[in-house]
This record gives C-alpha cells, structure tokens and sequence, in this order.
C-alpha cells in the first residue's frame, strides 16, 4: 500500500529562500585574518611573510578531531568573555580567522589569532590556566589550500604536496604543518577553505 506524503510547495520555497539568505551572511560575513605579504603564488601554492601577531592558545591529548573540538571550546570561551580585564570585568574579543592546530610535543596546540587592533598588554588575561596569550614574530610559510573535510588522509596528501612545492623552491622548512581552516561548522565541503603551513626559513 502506497504511503501518502503532505507536500506544501509553499513550505518547501519558503525553506529553501530561508536557507539561501543563511548561507549567504555566512558567506559574506566579514571575518579579519591575519595581515601577509606574498612572496610567491602559484596556485594552490603560496610563499608568504606573516606580520607579527597575538594568539591565545591551548595545547590537547587525544586524536586531531578530539583535540580541535575541545580546544575550539576552550579559546571560544575566552574571546567570548571567559577573561579578566584591568578592572574586574570581562571582555569580548572579535572572532577572527582561521584556527590552526598544530602537532605539539606528543599532543596538539590549537590556537585564534587575536584581532589586530589588539596588544598583548591590552589583552584581558584567560580565566582558565589551560589558555595562554603568546606573541608570534614576523615569520614566513608556504601554504597549500584545499577543500572538503579536514581528514587524516586530506591532511596528509596536502602537506606531502606543500613540502614537495617548498622543495623545488628551495625553501627550507623549519617549523611543524599546521591544519588552518577558516569556515564555520555549517560550510558545506566544497565551499571549506582549509590550508597547511609550514614556517620556512627566511
């Protein structure tokens, strides 16, 4: 027996305009990144000089997706007013872009780069002793970008890729790949815009 469905066009086009207007504030949001010059661009390749900047930081045990839920939450709720300033209070600080993990001593460090307006001196200080502020000198990377989902496999192929690129650039790679990825949970795989970094030596 053919089982009956309700269809209501009028719903269903309502439903789609409501999801087209949200992705595309999310799409045009203004988020701020940090500030870099490009050495060299060869797409999906880049060779860039990074200004010097502020993060706050945590550092996790666990596999990469455990590590970057719990550390996301962890700086989220600083920037979002889990902090001490001067006077007593708290303040929140603008979401910037990307979050970068990165492998650290046997676990991980996910970090936010801090707004460019702020100071480590203006900064309030985290009220949890798990987030730490760090100034991060001018420095170089080559970064590679890529789509889709952040797995172990994606992530491997991509830094295999950027360490070849760096090599016959005769880039000299001094720091650890960092996985940064710029989109909100709700960005559909095609849209994502993740990149490794790689610090090279100036």
């Amino acid at each position: 027996m053919a089982v009956g469905v309700n269809y209501n066009p009028r719903g269903l086009a309502h439903a789609c305009v409501a999801l087209a207007l949200l992705l595309t504030s999310l799409s045009v949001m203004a988020i701020e990144e940090p500030s870099f010059q490009t050495l060299i661009s060869e797409p999906p390749f880049e060779h860039r000089r990074y200004s010097g900047f502020v993060v706050a930081e945590t550092t996790l045990e666990g596999s990469f997706d455990a590590a970057s839920r719990a550390g996301f939450r962890r700086v989220a709720g600083y920037i979002f007013g889990d902090n001490t300033v001067q006077n007593g209070g708290s303040k929140k600080i603008a979401m910037t872009a990307p979050v970068t993990v990165e492998p650290k001593e046997g676990g991980w460090r996910l970090h936010f780069v801090m707004p460019g307006s702020e100071k480590l001196e203006s900064l309030p200080r985290p009220n949890s002793a798990e987030v730490n502020l760090r100034r991060v000198g001018e420095h170089d990377v080559v970064a590679i970008q890529f789509s889709g989902w952040t797995t172990e496999a994606a992530i491997a192929e991509a830094t295999a890729k950027l360490k070849s690129w760096a090599q016959t650039k005769q880039l000299q790679i001094v720091g650890s790949p960092q996985v940064a990825r710029y989109n909100d949970p709700f960005t559909l795989p095609w849209r994502r815009r993740n990149e490794i970094l790689i610090e090279v030596a100036r």
